[in-house]
């Protein structure tokens, strides 16, 4: 029988999942991993994220800096959600939202799981399968700093409704982020994919007062 191993982050502090895989079979090695949490095969990594840490990061726009830099990295890129769904506290047209960029902008698989002992079952199959062709886990990609342009894209991706590609057709046609923060509604229709609705929507996040609830 094959070994199956899998490439943990070194950061993972989830001693249930560390421990269920071991207890499983799966040999473990740690590493601080560029991107992902996971490294299952050569193409395949996962980020495991929390309800809690989901929507944490929806809020801060960490989401998508991440994901985007899993994406660039693996062609088998996966999201595992843990959590039941009574854990949600945000807007759900929100959370649903995010969970449709993360696949149609992104190419990014989203899992969910329950619980951390549905997590360790998951984690475990998909690198069972993975490795079962022949698919050994490799640590892909380094850390780097970002460049303006990515920074700019990043910033404008994080605003709702706006995934990566729109981002690109706005910062391409105002050329300056200031541009598209002082630019009405009309004119922000003047890209392609902006209705009426989306563009008053993003003049509205972007000009209304800060009130901090």
């Amino acid at each position: 029988m094959r070994e199956v191993k899998i490439i943990v982050d070194k950061r993972e502090r989830n001693l249930d999942i560390l421990e269920g895989l071991s207890g499983s079979g799966i040999l473990l090695s740690f590493a601080q991993l560029p991107v992902g949490d996971y490294v299952l095969s050569e193409r395949m990594c996962v980020e495991r994220k929390t309800v809690s840490d989901f929507e944490s990061s929806i809020m801060n726009a960490r989401l998508f800096d991440q994901i985007g830099r899993l994406s660039n990295t693996y062609r088998k890129p996966i999201l595992l959600l843990e959590g039941e769904e009574s854990e949600f506290t945000l807007n759900p047209n929100v959370a649903l939202g995010a969970i449709i960029s993360l696949y149609s902008d992104f190419n990014v698989q989203v899992i969910r799981s329950r619980d951390t002992a549905e997590t360790v079952s998951m984690l475990a199959g998909l690198a069972e399968r993975e490795q079962d062709e022949g698919r050994v886990p490799r640590m892909l990609g380094s850390k780097r700093a970002f460049t303006n342009a990515q920074w700019q894209l990043l910033i404008l991706s994080s605003i709702p409704g706006i995934g990566p590609k729109l981002a690109r057709s706005l910062i391409s046609h105002f050329k300056t982020i200031k541009n598209v923060v002082s630019a009405e509604p009309d004119a922000l229709m003047e890209v392609d994919k902006i209705g009426e609705k989306k563009a008053e929507k993003i003049y509205e996040i972007l000009n209304a007062e800060f009130l901090d609830e």
